[in-house]
């Protein structure tokens, strides 16, 4: 049973299943898979329910299932179907939609049996790569829309949080010469962490030193930190909404406490920044960027 009340258009189903909006107008016609509820004016609208029902079909589809059989499957069978299926972890998208079921629906057996396939196929940082963080760009159009309960994000964020903190625990890459110290932190005010903890990962893993600091460190404790153990590096990320303004007026403080000291950003804030940084200041738009610069 749902833990909210959501409501989707036929457009957001197209965007969270991968199903076309047309497709699923067919499918209602001709199979009656799901059945629309109605606006007023006459507009669609779907449940929780619904959604999940055309994930798991979705799902069953990419595993050579037809729509002809299978969407006259009741919910429960369709279930049962999901469940058996070994998962192919090369299938990124029947992974995500797993991980999107096992959030909507609390269930942490279904998101550890996903994420431990995909691991042991693919490896941890691939699964991050791969599965997670296309994962978290369906869940932020559930944010979009204004269909996600934060129970259910909270749920599948912690559960991911722990399973970064005993990955970065299991890195024993040894400390060289050549290894710098990286000091992490999110701004105050910032609270969303699980990109941070995977680039402390890649750190890690790396062989290099770690500093982490976590979640909405003040200024003036950066500055105390920094004197006690100076970074050669700092990584951080914004997430919560600023002005662009309040975004340059940081990053230059930042640049005026460590003005030789490379600093990487990343998060939502960053996609559409425009105005001039500091030229010790670099956005890091995809995982890719700051592996690049861990390589050099």
């Amino acid at each position: 049973m749902s833990m909210s009340a959501s409501n989707y258009s036929i457009n957001d189903l197209e965007r969270l299943t991968g199903i076309k909006a047309h497709t699923i107008r067919m499918w209602e016609k001709r199979y009656q898979v799901v059945k629309p509820m109605r606006t007023s004016g006459n507009i669609r609208y779907y449940s929780d329910t619904q959604l999940r029902r055309l994930l798991n079909i979705s799902l069953l589809l990419r595993n050579g299932f037809k729509i002809s059989k299978t969407a006259r499957l009741s919910d429960e069978v369709l279930n049962e179907k999901v469940l058996s299926i070994s998962f192919d972890a090369s299938n990124s998208d029947s992974q995500i939609e797993n991980l999107i079921i096992a959030m909507m629906e609390l269930d942490e057996k279904k998101f550890e049996k996903t994420i431990a396939n995909a691991s042991i196929s693919l490896g941890f940082e691939n699964t991050i790569l791969n599965i997670i963080y296309p994962f978290f760009d369906k869940v932020g159009v559930l944010w979009q829309v204004g269909n996600i309960n934060p129970a259910q994000e909270h749920f599948i964020s912690n559960l991911l949080r722990q399973k970064l903190i005993v990955a970065i625990d299991g890195q024993i890459s040894p400390i060289t010469a050549q290894s710098k110290r990286f000091l992490l932190f999110l701004p105050e005010g910032e609270w969303h962490e699980l990109g941070l903890l995977f680039y402390a990962y890649i750190i890690r893993k790396n062989g290099h030193k770690l500093i982490y600091l976590g979640q909405s460190v003040p200024f003036n404790n950066l500055l105390e930190i920094g004197k006690v153990k100076p970074p050669d590096v700092l990584v951080t990320s914004l997430s919560a909404p600023k002005t662009e303004k309040e975004i340059a007026a940081y990053f230059q403080q930042l640049h005026d406490a460590f003005p030789k000291v490379p600093i990487f950003v990343s998060g939502l804030q960053m996609a559409d920044y425009n105005l001039p940084l500091p030229e010790n200041v670099s956005v890091m738009k995809t995982l890719q960027d700051f592996k690049f610069f861990l390589n050099q």
